[in-house]
């Protein structure tokens, strides 16, 4: 396999496409959980597992189970299935194991059964036909989109907590106004994809 389109598939999917920043999906922890930089990070962590386990999982379901028997209709709910019982089981592990970021995560943990972000991910591999690894790295690029944009934005409303706004700027609007400068920064990566290789 050429690396040219793993790389291409990373860089695409961290910067050009990101899930938050430019395709908008998975807002619900971007915003909930990005006020701490512990539970940004680890949000993005069980995110990248997440997306990752469910592509592993779902990628196969579709080409040999759904696809060979005419079942492609169920697609959307096999995959929220595979997905509310991966997120069980990080919540299960979690809980168990590392109780005080379950605590940070609180009601978003529960939420990425329906992050869309994840089940698009797992959309976007069979749509655009990706072999199994490219699928995975996919996948792993997306979650590294996630991390990195919730590491930047957790960043930003902790410098943004510090600062004395006017009062009609304080909260919610400071929070939506830095999201919105932020994702057009990455509309600043426009061209990269087409332009990466060029001799």
């Amino acid at each position: 396999m050429d690396y040219k389109i793993l790389v291409t598939i990373i860089i695409g999917a961290v910067l050009v496409n990101n899930y938050i920043l430019r395709q908008f999906l998975g807002v619900c922890p971007f915003l909930g959980v990005s006020k701490d930089l512990k539970g940004a990070i680890g949000m993005s962590a069980a995110i990248i597992f997440v997306m990752i386990l469910a592509t592993a999982v779902t990628w196969p379901i579709q080409k040999f189970l759904l696809d060979k028997n005419g079942l492609g209709f169920l697609q959307t709910i096999v995959f929220i299935l595979v997905i509310a019982t991966l997120v069980q089981i990080v919540e299960i592990v979690l809980k168990k194991y590392v109780p005080s970021l379950y605590k940070i995560l609180g009601i978003y943990l529960p939420l990425m059964t329906t992050n869309c972000a994840i089940f698009a991910v797992t959309i976007v591999n069979i749509n655009k036909e990706y072999s199994y690894i490219e699928a995975l790295v996919n996948a792993f690029g997306s979650g590294l989109g996630f991390f990195l944009g919730m590491v930047i934005f957790s960043g930003i409303r902790e410098y943004t907590e510090n600062t004395d706004p006017p009062a009609a700027f304080r909260g919610l609007p400071l929070t939506l106004i830095s999201a919105a400068i932020l994702s057009f920064s990455f509309f600043g990566f426009n061209g990269v994809m087409e332009n990466l290789f060029r001799q």
